[in-house]
């Protein structure tokens, strides 16, 4: 069997220093989007070395690129087709704001091993610290087509109740059609991203965005429109992948703020509104 969860749960966790400075920082912001218009102030808090604040979704991509989509399909137990792989979730809690300019260590393992059925789940888990303590603790949830059905902990479910009523804000994001191959840049090189024939092996018509790079965007949505831009304000922020994203299309960004909280949903605009993100809360002050 491709998947030995025993073997995969039982592994020793990897630990390795990551570094990461301003440059990395742009460069993730400018593969989620940002610096549009590239003179507004509100922009230049992203783009700008001397100004530069780091959108706590940075730690996706810090110091290793893809920590919990790539790397963890090599640990013990683990072997499985990368055409199989889809980002089921993913979730973040900050214990610091994250400096512009960084060394850290970095540990991950593999928490969870989940059978679907029809699919496995792992929930690969990336904990952050310096000199100074505990930055930041990433969960991805890996998604494998056709490697279920061993009999195994189901896990438990993502799904949250609708948020009720209409949203309270409504914002729209352009994904640009080279989107996609500036945020592989922060090394996320799976190639369904970028090759058409990868693309349709994979059962897609083309490629399509990093569902990381929809996340990234939908956090600065939600700083810039409702935490008067303050990324430090930011303390968790969860999501399930819900659908796909091409680039060129235009996300729906729909928001219920509430008490430290708000919830999200994400739709693509030219494909009547199909879910993207769902059961998406970010946490904040």
């Amino acid at each position: 069997m491709p998947i030995d969860a025993a073997k995969a749960l039982a592994a020793e966790p990897r630990t390795g220093e990551i570094s990461w400075n301003s440059k990395d920082v742009q460069l993730y912001h400018l593969g989620i989007g940002a610096g549009l218009p590239a003179t507004d102030p509100d922009e230049l808090r992203y783009t700008l070395e001397s100004r530069l604040h780091v959108l706590p979704s940075f730690a996706t991509v810090a110091g290793s690129g893809s920590p919990g989509v790539i790397s963890g399909l090599s640990m013990p137990g683990i072997e499985v087709d990368l055409a199989r792989v889809l980002h089921g979730g993913q979730s973040i809690v900050l214990h610091r704001p994250i400096p512009a300019t960084g060394t850290a260590n970095a540990t991950n393992r593999i928490a969870a091993v989940y059978d679907k059925g029809k699919a496995a789940v792992l929930v690969l888990r990336t904990e952050v610290s310096d000199a100074d303590g505990p930055l930041w603790t990433n969960d991805s949830q890996i998604f494998i087509k056709g490697e279920g059905g061993w009999g195994g902990d189901r896990g438990p479910s993502a799904r949250l109740e609708p948020p009720a009523g209409d949203p309270d804000r409504t914002v729209e994001r352009s994904v640009r059609e080279d989107q996609a191959l500036l945020y592989r840049l922060s090394g996320d090189w799976n190639p369904l991203h970028a090759d058409p024939e990868f693309a349709k092996v994979a059962g897609f018509e083309r490629p399509i965005l990093h569902g990381l790079c929809t996340y990234g965007m939908t956090l600065k949505a939600v700083v810039d429109t409702l935490l008067g831009g303050d990324v430090t304000r930011v303390r968790s922020y969860v999501t399930r992948f819900a659908g796909v994203v091409y680039p060129g299309e235009t996300l729906r960004i729909r928001m219920w703020p509430g008490e430290g909280s708000v919830r999200i949903a994400v739709s693509a605009v030219e494909r009547d509104d199909a879910p993207v993100l769902a059961d998406t809360v970010v946490e904040h002050t």
